[in-house]
């Protein structure tokens, strides 16, 4: 790797942190075009603040500086440290720290000489989208074969999904002004309905060409990205920017690439920029390694790599089992023992009991719930999990991750069962009642205008009774005439389904509700509907694996009809409780990204789970990298007892020779000198912060460790003086 040795000293000298030798190359770098090829763990944020912070000891205006990050959190996060190293809160309020969103905004607003309205609720973009479905009917209905326009939230979410995908690869900004509709629709790679809806509702955005009226999430950045392409002066409106830094560039897009070369064009520019190409897990957004192995060398090919190895989340032994997993160089000098324990199951059942043993046991050595993540690689997964939780009576939180019965596939089947049932009064949230408005509507494939779904919710929210007159509603007419597009192209479903209503208020509610069910999912059509609403196939996959899971569940309870139905119902009553801050946190692995934890548990690893074999084996591979790297202390493998049954992504760990390689880095971590010897660190865990804290401690905040100051009397400390 190209790493010239700086031959200037640093100038900027950070509080409560000795850079590593890497580091200080990082820091000191004088090149144009500096690329960090960084491991997960690795300080990549601290090392970017460090970066700023020599800026600023040399004088650069902190207005001159841009630092650019992929999410609101993560731009938070970089804030933080500049704060963190020893930037004065003063000087750090003047650095512009924007995520690619706030700063492409900015831009555009400069441009446009106006503030555009700014989108962040998805109620208000499905608003929109439904106006494009409508203006798509109006104008191609009776004229294009195969239209097919869904209004219900299941449809209009995957359609906003696609236009962050085409717009993030810059897709959409691809030339088809000599191709038929058929044809660039192709080209797109979308079907034929969503290009057109895509025409209708960019047509919408953008006022037929005259200027955005509204943006959603990502727009301004494929706004910013197509006003720099192809010869447009946009560019020369930049600040006088003379250091750009990016973090995580494993995120990186061709949208965002278009502003950073834009950026980096720029005469008077430097950048530094850190990421790591074995967390490419974004695919859908346009995220490749691509950027980072090949994109940026061709761009600018006088570019130099430096490498961030040494990873300062966890110790050597998480840091070698995924050196041999990837491949690759990662150090950790922490002389701290990262946990790798392993449990077995027999099936899906005794896999979730396994993790609520590892949560006790956590608990049980003194820890908090709230520094434990299941982390699971999908989102059907969790039922059992949740169902083991809520029986052990131990609380948790699924954020962004709709905990199982908030899904729609499971709230399709809560709608049928409480029409069947005539209670639906059982379910008292608000929230969910609509939620199973939107979710029948979806699963039936009925057609409504908004405003015709708008007033039933209203409606059932004060007699929720009424929910079974869902299926007598009638169309909104216009002058008469009911609109082509929604007539009956999806009556067989809607058919189907009133039929299995039918069937289902006849059964005897003391049937055992496994054998209800089934007969329920097959009468409703419930997988081929699956097919036909979601674009993906791996997308209706999840959705049947979820259906088949609470049919296992159903079978495993032996309950009736009638305790089934009570029994889920107080099964929400117990995750929309209010409960203590400190739960534990499930959540889908590629949604951790950016994370850390002290204990993570990784559940269900076997083949055709996790690897899944649908999905392209490396995007596989980064995404078990990224959720075994978020862990700090311990990590909690959970694979079939089967051995031939286990994820091959066990053995590529290869935790016999990694270990014995950790065990003797351990001993040579414990007897290192620490770099500056007027330091004591400590022995102390997150559990010991605020007490040693109190004590006068300090936190070195690359090595994630406390340490007191040579000069301080040690014996407060003696508990967790490293021996």
């Amino acid at each position: 790797m190209n790493q010239p040795t700086p031959q200037n000293t640093p100038r900027f000298t950070p509080q409560g942190l000795i850079p590593t030798a890497e580091q200080t190359a990082i820091q000191l770098a004088q090149n144009k075009v500096v690329l960090v090829d960084a491991n997960a763990g690795a300080a990549k944020t601290t090392t970017l603040a460090l970066r700023i912070g020599e800026a600023l000891a040399r004088k650069l205006a902190p207005e001159q500086i841009l630092a650019l990050t992929f999410t609101p959190e993560a731009r938070e996060v970089l804030r933080r440290r500049l704060l963190e190293v020893g930037v004065p809160p003063a000087v750090a309020a003047r650095v512009p720290v924007l995520s690619f969103e706030d700063f492409a905004a900015w831009m555009m607003d400069l441009a446009d000489g106006d503030q555009v309205r700014q989108c962040g609720e998805t109620r208000a973009l499905k608003d929109f989208a439904l106006q494009a479905v409508d203006r798509t009917g109006e104008r191609y209905a009776g004229s294009i074969e195969g239209l097919e326009l869904h209004t219900h939230s299941v449809a209009l979410a995957q359609f906003l999904e696609v236009q962050q995908t085409l717009k993030a690869t810059m897709a959409l900004d691809a030339d088809v002004e000599f191709l038929g509709l058929d044809e660039a629709a192709e080209l797109l790679g979308i079907p034929l309905t969503d290009y057109l809806t895509t025409i209708e509702y960019e047509t919408l955005r953008l006022d037929g060409g005259a200027g955005a009226v509204f943006r959603g999430p990502f727009d301004a950045t494929y706004d910013l990205a197509c006003n720099l392409h192809d010869g447009a002066r946009l560019a020369e409106q930049f600040p006088d920017y003379r250091l750009v830094l990016c973090d995580e560039l494993h995120d990186l897009n061709e949208a965002s690439f278009r502003i950073l070369e834009a950026l980096i064009d720029r005469p008077q520019s430097f950048f530094v920029g850190a990421g790591d190409k074995d967390q490419v897990i974004h695919a859908k957004l346009g995220a490749s390694d691509e950027y980072l192995r090949r994109r940026f060398s061709e761009r600018f090919p006088r570019l130099t790599r430096y490498p961030l190895t040494q990873t300062w989340r966890h110790g050597p032994h998480l840091a070698y089992a995924m050196a041999e997993f990837k491949q690759k160089t990662v150090e950790s000098a922490l002389p701290q023992r990262t946990e790798i324990r392993h449990a077995h199951y027999a099936s899906a059942a005794e896999c979730a009991q396994r993790v609520v043993a590892a949560v006790r046991e956590w608990k049980a050595d003194g820890h908090d719930y709230d520094g434990c993540a299941i982390l699971i690689r999908d989102r059907h997964q969790s039922m059992d999990i949740e169902n083991a939780l809520i029986e052990a009576d131990i609380d948790y939180r699924t954020p962004p991750m709709a905990g199982y019965l908030q899904r729609d596939e499971i709230l399709f089947l809560r709608g049928l069962l409480a029409i069947a049932l005539k209670d639906f009064g059982a379910i008292k949230s608000e929230q969910v009642r609509t939620a199973i408005v939107d979710a029948l509507v979806a699963f039936s494939e009925m057609k409504f205008s908004a405003h015709s779904m708008d007033n039933f919710k209203q409606q059932i929210l004060k007699s929720p009774d009424l929910l079974g007159e869902l299926f007598l509603i009638e169309d909104e007419r216009r002058d008469g005439v009911l609109p082509g597009y929604r007539d009956v192209a999806s009556e067989g479903t809607k058919r189907a389904v009133i039929a299995a209503l039918a069937w289902l208020s006849q059964v005897d509610p003391a049937t055992p509700a496994a054998a209800v069910l089934t007969e329920l999912c097959e009468r409703v059509q419930l997988v081929a509907t699956a097919r036909r609403i979601f674009v993906r196939p791996y997308d209706a996959g999840v959705i049947n694996k979820s259906v088949a899971s609470l049919l296992a569940a159903a079978a495993a309870s032996g309950h009736s009809l009638r305790e089934f139905w009570n029994a889920v119902n107080a099964r929400e009553a117990f995750v929309r409780r209010k409960r203590d801050r400190k739960s534990v946190l499930i959540e889908c692995a590629a949604n951790a990204k950016g994370k850390e934890f002290e204990h993570v548990i990784l559940p269900f690893l076997q083949d055709g789970e996790f690897p899944n074999t649908s999905q392209p084996r490396g995007e596989e591979e980064n995404l078990f990298y990224v959720a075994a790297t978020r862990t700090r202390a311990r990590l909690t493998l959970v694979s079939p007892a089967e051995t031939a049954q286990r994820s091959s992504f066990i053995n590529q760990m290869r935790l016999p020779k990694s270990s014995a390689a950790a065990e003797a880095a351990m001993t040579r971590n414990q007897h290192v000198v620490p770099a500056a010897t007027s330091r004591h660190y400590l022995n102390a865990s997150f559990h010991d912060k605020d007490q040693v804290k109190a004590l006068g401690a300090k936190f070195d905040i690359a090595r994630r460790a406390w340490y007191v100051e040579n000069d301080r009397d040690l014996s407060p400390f003696s508990a967790w003086l490293k021996k």
